[in-house]
C-alpha cells in the first residue's frame, strides 16, 4: 500500500476537480482512496498519467532507418489485418523517455501510407513484453485520407492516385465487411428457413475479420485527415456505415470548428511543433486545439511520435495554452479526453478510486517550461 500525501491533486474529474491539499492511497495497483488532508500542498502537483492517443511508439525505432521502421506496409493499399503490436519494440528507449516525462499510456499503430492501414493498440509505457503492456487490442482501425496515400501509390502507378479512389477503396471494403458480418450472423442463427437454405459461413477472410469489430461498433475508426475537405469525407463515410470515429491530426479543423461540433466529432490534434513540410500542413497552427475546444469539440493533443518526441507532449499542451486554449482544457487534452477517445477512461485518464494508479507528480505546474517530474507511477509502482 502506498500513500501520496500533502499534494495538490488535479483529478480531471468534474465532480472532484482540484484538491488544493490532499492524499491518494494506492493498493494493489489501483487508486483505493482520495481525500483532503491538512497541510499546504507543498509535496507537488499530482496528475493522472499523461496519455497520447496517436503515436507510432516502438514501430519506428529510435536512431534507426529501414531496419527499425515497421510503421507502413506499403505493398498493399488495404491492410486492416495488420496489428501494430506485432511490430512494436518495447525496448526502444523512447518508452523510457516517455514515462520519465509523465506519459504513462499511448495508442500506437500503423502509419498513413494506406487508405486502410491496420490496427492500433493501447499500451502502458513500461514493460519488456508487449503482451503484458497492452490494455486494449484492437483499439481502432487506422484510415488515411488525402496526400499520404496519394503520394505512396502515385509513384508506383497504382490505385489510389486520387482522393476519389481513396474514398472508394474504403467504402468498398467497409461494404464487404458489412456483408461478411451479415453472412456470419445468418449462418450462425438457427432457423428452419436457414436449414432449408443450407446457409454456410463465408470463406475465412482475414481482412474482413479484422473489420468486423469496426462495423459492429465495438471499436472506432481513426481517420488521418488534415484538409477540411478530407475531414468532411471521413465524416461522410463514417455516417454512411454507422461507424464510431475520431479525426486524427484535424489540421484545418479550426476552419470548420462549428461544423465539427454539430457532428459530435472527437479530434486528436497535432503534431503542431513541426514545420509545414507538405501542402496539407499549410494551415498548421497551435490555435487549432484552442479554437476547436472553444467550439465545444472534444480535443486530445498528440505528438504523433516520433514526429515530435513523446516527452514533449506536455510542452505541446503548453503551447496550445499560449495560443489561447484554456489551461484546464489543455490538461484534459492529455489526460481524460484521450482516455475517452480510446475507450479506456474506465481504467485511466483521471484520479479516481478504482482506476489504475497511473500518476505523475510534478514540482509545480506542468504547463510551465521549467517544471520537473518528481515521480511517475504506473499501476502503483514508481518508475522514475
Amino acid at each position: 500500500m502506498l500513500k501520496i500525501d500533502n499534494v495538490k491533486i488535479y483529478t480531471m474529474e468534474k465532480e472532484t476537480g482540484v484538491i488544493d491539499c490532499g492524499y491518494v492511497i494506492v493498493d494493489a495497483g489501483k487508486i483505493a482512496e482520495i481525500g483532503r488532508s491538512d497541510g499546504d500542498g507543498s509535496g507537488g502537483w499530482l496528475f493522472p498519467g499523461f496519455i497520447d492517443a496517436h503515436t507510432h511508439l516502438g514501430l519506428i525505432g529510435d536512431s534507426l532507418t529501414f531496419e527499425g521502421d515497421d510503421v507502413n506496409e506499403a505493398s498493399d493499399s488495404v491492410t486492416p489485418h495488420l496489428r501494430g503490436l506485432d511490430g512494436i519494440n518495447p525496448l526502444d528507449r523512447c518508452f523510457a523517455e516517455a514515462r520519465e516525462s509523465g506519459v504513462t499510456c499511448v495508442a500506437s499503430g500503423p502509419g498513413s501510407a494506406n487508405p486502410i492501414g491496420g490496427q492500433s493498440s493501447v499500451l502502458k509505457t513500461i514493460g519488456v513484453r508487449i503482451d503484458s503492456m497492452t490494455i486494449r487490442q484492437p483499439a481502432a482501425i487506422k484510415f488515411a485520407m488525402g496526400e499520404n496515400p496519394k503520394n505512396v501509390y502515385h509513384v508506383k502507378n497504382q490505385t489510389p492516385e486520387t482522393r476519389m479512389a481513396i474514398a472508394a477503396l474504403i467504402r468498398e471494403n467497409l461494404f464487404k465487411a458489412k456483408k461478411y458480418s451479415e453472412a456470419m450472423i445468418k449462418a450462425q442463427t438457427p432457423s428452419a428457413a436457414q436449414e432449408d437454405d443450407g446457409d454456410e459461413e463465408p470463406e475465412y477472410d482475414m481482412k474482413m475479420e479484422a473489420l468486423l469489430p469496426l462495423v459492429r461498433g465495438e471499436i472506432p475508426a481513426h481517420f488521418h485527415a488534415h484538409r477540411a475537405d478530407d475531414i468532411f469525407t471521413a465524416i461522410r463515410i463514417a455516417k454512411e456505415f454507422g461507424l464510431n470515429y475520431a479525426i486524427v491530426h484535424c489540421t484545418e479543423g479550426y476552419l470548420i470548428a462549428d461544423e465539427l461540433k454539430k457532428e459530435g466529432v472527437s479530434a486528436i490534434v497535432g503534431p503542431n511543433l513541426i514545420d509545414r513540410s507538405k501542402p496539407e500542413l499549410a494551415s498548421l497552427s497551435f490555435a487549432n486545439p484552442a479554437r476547436l475546444s472553444q467550439a465545444g469539440v472534444t480535443v486530445a493533443i498528440t505528438t504523433d511520435h516520433p514526429v515530435i518526441p513523446l516527452q514533449y507532449l506536455g510542452l505541446c499542451a503548453s503551447l496550445a495554452v499560449k495560443a489561447g486554449m484554456d489551461a484546464h482544457e489543455a490538461l484534459r487534452a492529455i489526460t481524460i479526453n484521450p482516455a475517452r477517445i480510446l475507450g479506456i477512461n474506465h481504467r485511466t485518464g483521471s484520479v479516481k478510486a478504482g482506476k489504475d494508479a497511473d500518476l505523475v507528480l510534478f514540482d509545480g505546474n506542468p504547463l510551465e517550461i521549467m517544471t520537473a517530474v518528481k515521480q511517475v507511477y504506473i499501476d502503483g509502482s514508481p518508475v522514475k
